[in-house]
């Protein structure tokens, strides 16, 4: 009787509310990364996993985690993904978090989420990226910054860089930032990026990548909204900065890689930062060596 006693005593917990928050995941045969980033998303409000035609089991490993999965057809131009996603889907709450499949929040940042989005101050916050690599964190290489991530609905959007785009650029924003109307701060606790599913992976990707940058630099009135690169401005801004001087360099891929290995210590993250530096001076190669083609093309 006495145990009845405690138990009838005892409060009752009670479920956590779900934080009201739309997630948008943008995924593309994603079956390895997908289940770590859909599992920390479970006291979301929503969760949308906007799919482009995977030929793997990403759909049926989203909807067993109780997404909703819509299927985006990139037909070339703008918007692309994620910016569809925010225009077309109907979203049910006032904040949206973006989300890539090989990104996952940890319990420390979700309960920093439950809380800032109850701030009526600001209408978007940076949070930075923990970055993984060949299953090591890069804690050096200049691989770590801030994403603005987390805004209010119909106060952020993607600046568009490129209007005339294709299908061989990837069908979701690369380098594009989320631009917001209104005040923003940075959130402290990290979101944990697994960089790549393998090497051919990263490289295939990246060589989409290269597509898009190499148009980007040729079409420089292409832009719209775009954010302007600045050394005093916001870190997305100094990126953009410092990447447009090394590009005006005449041995930049060389330079960005010593810039990444020796300057920004990449030397300290072992093999997976000498790789990681590596893959960055030959992305910015490729990039040079796509817009000299593009230019003979252009001249023909």
């Amino acid at each position: 009787m006495q145990n009845l006693a405690e138990s009838a005593s005892a409060p009752v917990a009670r479920p956590i509310a779900a934080i009201p928050v739309s997630v948008i995941v943008a995924v593309r045969n994603e079956a390895r990364n997908l289940p770590r980033c859909l599992e920390c998303l479970r006291d979301m409000g929503e969760v949308y996993v906007v799919d482009s035609q995977s030929t793997d089991n990403t759909v049926e490993i989203a909807r067993s985690y109780g997404a909703k999965v819509v299927q985006f057809h990139y037909q070339g131009g703008w918007p692309k993904k994620r910016q569809w996603a925010m225009d077309t889907l109907r979203l049910r709450h006032d904040w949206i978090l973006l989300l890539d499949a090989d990104e996952a929040l940890t319990p420390e940042l979700t309960d920093e989420i439950r809380s800032a989005i109850r701030d009526p101050r600001y209408d978007g916050y940076h949070i930075a990226l923990r970055i993984y690599f060949l299953g090591r964190e890069l804690r050096h290489s200049g691989a770590s910054f801030r994403k603005l991530a987390l805004f209010r609905r119909g106060k952020g959007r993607f600046e568009c860089r490129l209007k005339e785009q294709d299908a061989s650029m990837a069908d979701m924003e690369i380098h594009e930032h989320i631009v917001v109307e209104g005040p923003t701060a940075t959130l402290k606790h990290p979101v944990l990026h697994h960089n790549f599913s393998s090497l051919s992976h990263y490289i295939r990707k990246h060589d989409e990548y290269s597509n898009w940058e190499a148009k980007v630099w040729l079409n420089r009135d292409g832009a719209d909204q775009e954010l302007t690169p600045s050394l005093t401005g916001t870190q997305a801004q100094r990126r953009r900065w410092l990447r447009r001087k090394f590009f005006a360099l005449p041995a930049s891929p060389l330079a960005f890689f010593l810039y990444k290995y020796i300057f920004r210590l990449g030397f300290l993250d072992g093999v997976p930062g000498l790789i990681y530096c590596c893959f960055q001076g030959i992305q910015f190669f490729h990039i040079k060596a796509k817009i000299y083609e593009l230019k003979r093309t252009s001249g023909d």
